[in-house]
């Protein structure tokens, strides 16, 4: 990137700190023709090359050598200019591609300040000497404060990368998280719709194929009809409330109630005679997801008598205590083998759906008493 405009004000105070130092001594024609080419020379080197170099640039290694030539050149008219060196090591810093190549241009502005003295103080052992200390701890100063910033820059660089990284598994996170998210609302809007909508229309199928028979026989009643019809509204009822966002439930009078309606209706359109009977403790608080779940299991387990049972009776039994709430569903029908594949998605969807809440499901394909029990563990009891 381009070198900041705050350098612009650097190379500007350079100057005039130059200008002010030769000013206020007594300074011979040559000083100040030293001193006034080295500016020019700085001043244009800047404008042409400096303020517009990139790192690598061949720009940058053009006003490098401008510092260096300038330093030398300052310093040999009056060794006090050799300030100039708090401008030029850092700039020269600035200006490298690498830390090789800095430490390169730093020995040389070193060296063009100890050419300068040379000039400009003689060559006498006491000034060797001066000149060696004034060397030494620029050079050493300028390497020591250029290793520490460009620790502290490949710090920043690399802490930069791991923040890159981070906010990039992040976003992939939250996109796994969203992909998760439509994944499980597509399984509960699976689920809703096998417990609700597939299950009144499967009955609606059995209805229908039940009028057909009466109507061929000539006993077709408006019973039947009137049961088509309960379920066609029933069907529509429960459509409506998953467009709407939730599944229907019949629970304002309670669970038990619920389920005494439940199996009425199943009754009525089967002819399987279904008999409710509940134990609730009164101290036990069945919130309305933990109602909403039992009747569904009552209602995945009565769909499947219907369909594969052959039963001529079923019962539902409730057993609610301090500890959980369990549903039996039992049946006096054909059985089945329980580690059978299933064959359909109604028992592998019950299952996920209390395993949502910490809830269990287990099957007794015993003939004659078939058996679906679910628990559900009460908010706060232990299960």
């Amino acid at each position: 990137m381009a070198l900041s405009r705050w350098w612009d004000l650097a190379i500007a105070g350079c100057v005039l700190v130059v200008a002010v130092i030769v000013w206020s001594s007594d300074p011979e024609p040559a000083q100040i023709v030293d001193v006034v080419v080295s500016c020019l020379v700085l001043v244009v080197g800047w404008i042409a090359a400096g303020r517009r170099a990139y790192e690598g640039d061949a720009r940058a290694a053009v006003f490098t050598l401008v510092l260096i030539a300038v330093s030398g050149a300052l310093v040999s008219a009056y060794p006090v200019l050799a300030i100039f060196q708090c401008v030029a090591y850092p700039a020269v810093w600035m200006l490298s591609l690498n830390t090789r190549r800095a430490v390169i241009a730093n020995i040389g502005v070193a060296a063009a300040v100890a050419i300068g003295f040379c000039v400009s103080v003689g060559t006498s052992l006491p000034a060797l000497g001066q000149t060696a200390v004034t060397i030494a701890l620029s050079l050493g100063g300028s390497l020591a404060l250029g290793f520490w910033i460009t620790r502290i820059a490949r710090l920043s660089e690399e802490r930069r990368g791991l923040l890159e990284t981070l906010t990039a598994a992040q976003d992939e996170l939250a996109l796994l998280h969203r992909d998760a998210g439509v994944t499980s609302e597509r399984e509960r809007l699976a689920r809703e719709l096998h417990d609700t909508i597939a299950q009144s229309l499967a009955g609606l199928v059995l209805l229908g194929q039940r009028s057909r028979r009466e109507l061929a026989a000539g006993t077709l009643t408006d019973g039947t009809l009137e049961l088509i019809e309960s379920g066609a509204r029933d069907a529509l009822a429960e459509t409506r409330s998953l467009v709407a966002g939730s599944a229907p439930v019949e629970l304002n009078a309670g669970i038990v109630a619920a389920l005494t309606r439940l199996g009425e209706r199943f009754t009525r359109e089967t002819g399987i005679e279904v008999t409710c009977t509940s134990t609730v403790d009164p101290a036990a608080a069945l919130g309305r997801d933990t109602e909403v779940v039992l009747l569904r299991c009552a209602q995945e387990g009565l769909a499947n008598v219907r369909k594969h049972a052959g039963a001529s009776t079923a019962r539902l039994e409730l057993t609610v205590d301090a500890d959980a709430a369990t549903m039996h569903v039992i049946d006096d029908g054909r059985g089945f083998d329980p580690d059978a594949a299933p064959s359909g998605f109604g028992l592998s969807g019950l299952k996920d759906r209390l395993a949502l809440v910490g809830g269990s499901i287990s099957v007794d394909g015993t003939t004659g008493a078939t058996t679906l029990t679910a628990r559900l563990p009460l908010v706060g009891a232990t299960a």
